[in-house]
């Protein structure tokens, strides 16, 4: 039966968070677009742009999102619409209605002004213990203790602690650790240091050991388990599903459904799909059976079936059959309000799911 390995004890290693500040001010980093600012708007935005995204992807979209929408108010008095368009192609879409709302709620409940407080920050939305702390630290230098999935992977590595960092169990022991280190003072770039540390050093794969300020006291480099630690969340079985898109074209314009607002690219406009599940490649997908998908919209010209192409998303895979449809003519969408006519030209700037964006360029440089 695995055990953790608690050595040091969690009021051990007092020198940790000293070695870890001055390693951060000579090799951390200093220069991205949301550093060396006290505005809590932007570091803000790009904790939660920053959930589940690498740097380099995130940074063009930071830099966006900010000349659009500049402030808290900005955010928060733009259309939701608006807002989903500047995300899309971000991945992790619920980030970007929570971002909305919270930024509304700031507005209403806070007068405009960000929370100093992480308990106050942690009730908006989408803002949880570690971003909460996080942005706390970074606007206001509160003392508040982090632990996103780069500083779980550190804390288990240095501190040799077993076990999958998502079981609750787990989580409590990182937790108590993290609490724990703080220093009393220079919280930001010990926060800082961690991310850095777990992002540029202490990786995932091929971590960069001989670098790191840790490899004297860590136990996973001394034992040789570096590819071990942090255990692996346990596998399970991917489902699969499968999924027929309707890709209507007339006059150089497509076909858009908006999605609800609960569930995949929720509140995206994307392809309509068929109503029921269709097997890929089946003889159901004839003339006859898309002339019938289309007798709301339109009257069916010429049909093909575009190569398929899969997106997996956090706890699925999804097939995609599309089929292009050509409309001779097209009929008024008045009692549809879900449904829109987008054209082409203008959807490199719409609010789209990023492989449906991908498929609709492709067909608009035809």
């Amino acid at each position: 039966m695995k055990r953790v390995l608690d050595t040091p004890s969690i009021a051990g290693d007092k020198t940790f968070s000293a070695d870890l500040i001055a390693w951060q001010k000579k090799h951390g980093r200093h220069q991205l677009p949301w550093q060396n600012t006290r505005d809590p708007y932007r570091i803000w935005l790009s904790e939660i742009m920053l959930q589940q995204t690498q740097v380099t992807a995130v940074i063009p979209y930071y830099l966006r999102f900010l000349s659009r929408f500049d402030s808290v108010s900005a955010l928060a008095h733009a259309p939701v619409e608006e807002v989903m368009a500047h995300w899309s192609g971000l991945g992790y879409y619920t980030r970007a209605r929570n971002l909305h709302r919270c930024a509304q709620q700031i507005m209403t409940q806070h007068g405009g002004v960000f929370p100093s407080d992480p308990e106050q920050l942690v009730q908006l939305p989408g803002i949880g213990r570690s971003t909460a702390a996080a942005i706390a630290a970074f606007a206001f230098g509160a003392r508040a203790a982090i632990l996103d999935g780069n500083v779980k992977r550190v804390f288990c590595r240095v501190f040799g602690i077993e076990g999958y960092p998502g079981e609750k169990r787990i989580e409590n022991i990182l937790w108590e650790r993290a609490e724990s280190l703080m220093p009393a003072r220079s919280v930001e770039a010990y926060t800082q240091g961690l991310m850095d540390l777990g992002a540029t050093v202490c990786v995932r794969s091929r971590p960069l050991c001989m670098q790191c300020p840790m490899q004297s006291r860590c136990i996973a480099n001394a034992t040789g388990r570096t590819v071990n630690l942090p255990a692996r969340k346990p596998k399970k079985a991917i489902p699969e599903k499968s999924t027929v898109m309707l890709v209507v074209i007339h006059k150089g314009a497509v076909l858009l459904e908006q999605r609800p607002a609960q569930g995949i690219w929720g509140g995206l406009l994307s392809l309509p799909e068929l109503s029921r599940v269709m097997p890929l490649g089946s003889d159901t997908i004839s003339r006859r059976s898309m002339q019938r998908a289309l007798r709301d919209f339109g009257e069916l010209d010429t049909w093909e079936l575009l190569p398929t192409f899969s997106h997996g998303f956090t706890h699925y895979k999804l097939h995609i059959q599309p089929v292009y449809l050509s409309v001779k003519k097209r009929t008024t969408l008045a009692a549809q309000a879900e449904f829109s006519w987008v054209s082409l030209q203008d959807i490199a700037n719409a609010a789209l799911p990023a492989p449906v964006k991908k498929l609709l360029l492709k067909l608009e440089m035809i």
